[in-house]
């Protein structure tokens, strides 16, 4: 059974730090590549950062470039997302994804809110 519980999320204001985690109860966590998404109100979800099974290889979403960071601890089957410089733009359900055997498995989501 694979599981992804995201936590982290909140209530930020503009310019502020979020440090959001992905638990994962899955098999082998290390053999596998990790996301990050999100979903505004009435947008369709986006890839915003990948991370790749060792870790040293990241992408990122034009649009948090610079101001988020994907890393990942093997030892403890999570995956994190360091959000600086938030936006109101960056308000959004965040989700966690991993892809094995072809099957994607997603997380519940956290929902981040940036405003004053």
């Amino acid at each position: 059974q694979v599981q992804l519980v995201e936590s982290g999320g909140g209530l930020v204001q503009p310019g502020g730090s979020l440090r959001l985690s992905c638990a994962a109860s899955v098999f082998a966590f290390s053999n596998y590549a990790m996301s990050w998404y999100r979903q505004a109100p009435g947008k369709e979800r986006e890839l915003i950062a990948f991370i790749a099974i060792g870790g040293g290889r990241t992408n990122y979403a034009d649009s948090v470039k610079g101001r988020f960071t994907i890393s990942r601890d093997n030892a403890r089957n999570t995956v994190y997302l360091q959000m600086n410089s938030l936006k109101p733009e960056d308000t959004a359900v965040y989700y966690c994804k991993v892809t094995i055997w072809g099957r994607n498995y997603w997380g519940q989501g956290t929902q981040v809110t940036v405003s004053s």
